[in-house]
């Protein structure tokens, strides 16, 4: 992430992002009504809107961004909301902060943005438990589009290559009438992936 680009998001916040809505999304109450509450990381979780959902619900939860600005909001809003969550900055595709590992890494709209996602991945293998899932919502375009945040086919192929099982996908549009998309993964155990059983569609 380039300082520049660092700092512009940084200036978004002290504004009103367009990405930041407030609320939470229908697909995480889903997931958490049909997941035993666990640990959880919001990986740039922004103003900490979802990382409070999950604290609510009994969720143990950290959330990053490599915005500072965003983790100083979601601080006060975690001490107003009287809720426990472990909040600092780092960067999506090194990870250098976090330790341990955790049952559900939530992403809205990061790895989509990223342009090393190969890093990310790794990282992502590494603070996922087994079994642990990966829920993550971003803009979809079939081919690669360097100017915009996108996920594209090529990388699903690279999702799929390592230890990520996808679940279900529920494609969409956003309020631009952007091609977006939900996809729930989880991290593969076994090196024979055909003998993994899938866990229920939630």
């Amino acid at each position: 992430m380039s300082f520049l680009r660092r700092l512009q998001f940084n200036f978004w916040y002290f504004r009103n992002p367009p990405w930041d809505s407030g609320i939470t999304p229908p697909e995480l109450f889903e997931f958490i009504q049909s997941h035993p509450a666990g640990r959880a990381i919001d990986i740039g979780c922004g103003t900490g809107t979802n990382v409070t959902t999950l604290a609510k619900t009994g969720w143990q939860v950290t959330g990053f961004d490599f915005a500072a600005r965003a983790i100083q909001i979601a601080k006060r809003k975690a001490k107003k909301a009287h809720i426990q969550a472990n909040l600092f900055t780092d960067d999506a595709t090194r990870m250098k902060n976090v330790t341990g590992q955790f049952d559900l890494a939530l992403d809205m709209g990061c790895f989509h943005s990223l342009e090393n996602k190969a890093d990310y991945l790794t990282q992502l293998d590494r603070i996922l438990a087994p079994n642990g899932f990966w829920l993550m919502y971003g803009f979809y375009a079939p081919t690669s589009n360097p100017s915009a945040p996108k996920i594209a086919d090529s990388d699903l192929s690279l999702i799929s290559a390592r230890a990520f099982t996808l679940l279900t996908r529920r494609n969409g549009f956003d309020k631009r009438e952007r091609l977006s998309a939900w996809f729930l993964y989880q991290k593969t155990v076994s090196p024979l992936r055909g003998s993994k059983t899938n866990s229920p569609v939630f």
